[in-house]
Parts: C-alpha cells; structure tokens; sequence
C-alpha cells in the first residue's frame, strides 16, 4: 500500500478551518473534504462559504459555520457548533484573516484596524486551539494544528499591525508545540509567500523577485497543508514552520512606505 494512499482516517479524524471562504483556507478545508474529513467551513462570509462547500467534490461532508473571530464570543459559538457537528475536532487550520490594505502603515493604521488584526489572527487562534487541544486531552485523542503565519513573521511588511500579528502567531506555534506534545497534539505553521489569493491583491511585476518566476496560488499551499496535518505523514513533525514561497523569501523586496 502506498504511503500516501490514505493520509487521513475518516473514521475518526475531523478537521475545523477558519478562513475556509476562500484563498488558502478554502484550498484547504476543500483538500480535507476531498481526503474524506468532515470539515467545518468557517468565515466571516456567508456566500464564500457556500461557494466552497459548492466547489468540494464531497459537499456532504462539509459543515458551514458563519462569524467574526475577532469576537471571543464568535469563537466560543464556533467551538459549540462544531463540537456538535462534529464531535471531538482533531485537526484544526487557522487560516481566517482580516484584509489588509496598503494604506494602514505605521503613521495611518487606526486603532480599530489593528486591534481587529491581532484579534482573529493571534487571540482567536490562542483561544481556539487551547480550547480544542483541552476536550482532546480530556479524551486521550492525538491531534494535529497548523497555522498560517507569514513571511513577514520575521520581515518587516510595511504594516505593522499584519507582521506583529504573524510573528506573534508564529511564537504561539512553538509555545503550543511545546506544552501539547506529550498529549499527541502537534502544531506547526505554514508560511506563504506571494499568493495571490484572500486578502493579498497580488501585483503580477513581483513575479521578477521570486526565483520559481510566477506568485503562487492557493492550491500550490494544500498539498503540504494536508501532509503536516496529517498524522500519519508527519508524526514526528511539530514546532515547525513550512515556508512555501517559490523562494521568495531569498530577497526583501519592499521598499520603505512613502509617508504622505
């Protein structure tokens, strides 16, 4: 039998994906789905959900889930919902971030934009897993997390409010990945480069600074997605952060922002 014939069993695991309406989220939830995991599709958009679970080839296995994250409120509703649906949640992909805009640099963003970004990326993604690693510890389950960092983790974007939220993102990996390892739970991020998907507008001239010579496209990231969430691929895989970036991430190409 091949080793990547059956990366999932769908007899028991299960996955939940934030950000799940569309770019690499979507590619995600809907690789789950193909693998056969029942999936709950979460977003703040009722109609990018539906067109998601209306692209999956296994639409019968997908469960919607609508709401804002950077509620803590919204996050305890979307624990309850798919804790119903689902049962125990094994496999958890935090992909759900606010748009970012070019015009929010350090002297223009406001309070409400930057407080909003730290609080789907990086207090919906705390509260998240920790709530989900506890019910899988409670019942002796493995589990698997994986969150979507940035480049810009560690280089600066020109958006303070985006690349503080996705280095602070990128610490909580490890700080998870250490505490939760002895329950079976392991957490790794994937680290996008220039994919022209979600909140990203994708200017094709950057193509010139990545040495694979295109921008990605959220379909080249499900593949390694689903092969670190998977615990029979990666068993021994957790800490870690996956770059997947066409080799962008060999130059900085941002200049400073013009500050007028």
């Amino acid at each position: 039998m091949s080793l990547f014939s059956t990366p999932f069993d769908p007899t028991r695991d299960t996955a939940l994906v934030t950000g799940a309406g569309n770019g690499i989220g979507r590619a995600i939830a809907l690789g789950l789905v193909g693998e056969g995991v029942r999936t709950v599709f979460a977003d703040v958009s009722a109609e990018r959900v539906r067109a998601a679970i209306g692209a999956s080839e296994r639409p019968g296995l997908a469960v919607p889930w609508v709401g804002n994250l950077a509620s803590l409120d919204a996050c305890d509703e979307l624990l309850t919902s798919a804790h119903s649906a689902l049962g125990e949640v094994t496999h958890f992909v935090h992909s759900a971030s606010p748009p970012r805009r070019e015009a929010d640099h350090l002297l223009a963003v406001d309070r409400k934009t930057w407080q909003e970004m730290h609080a789907v990326n990086l207090d919906a993604g705390f509260h998240l897993a920790r709530e989900l690693a506890k019910r899988l510890i409670a019942a002796k389950r493995p589990g698997s997390f994986l969150f979507l960092t940035s480049l810009h983790a560690g280089t600066p974007r020109n958006l303070a409010h985006y690349s503080t939220a996705k280095a602070a993102m990128a610490m909580l990996v490890k700080e998870l990945a250490k505490t939760l390892g002895r329950y079976d739970i392991r957490v790794n991020a994937l680290v996008p480069g220039a994919v022209a998907a979600g909140g990203f507008v994708a200017d094709p001239a950057l193509a010139r600074h990545i040495p694979l010579g295109r921008l990605g496209e959220a379909g080249d990231l499900a593949p390694m997605a689903l092969t670190v969430l998977s615990n029979k691929l990666s068993a021994y895989v957790t800490g870690a952060a996956f770059v997947v970036d066409g080799g962008l991430s060999l130059t900085n190409w941002f200049e400073a922002p013009v500050l007028d």
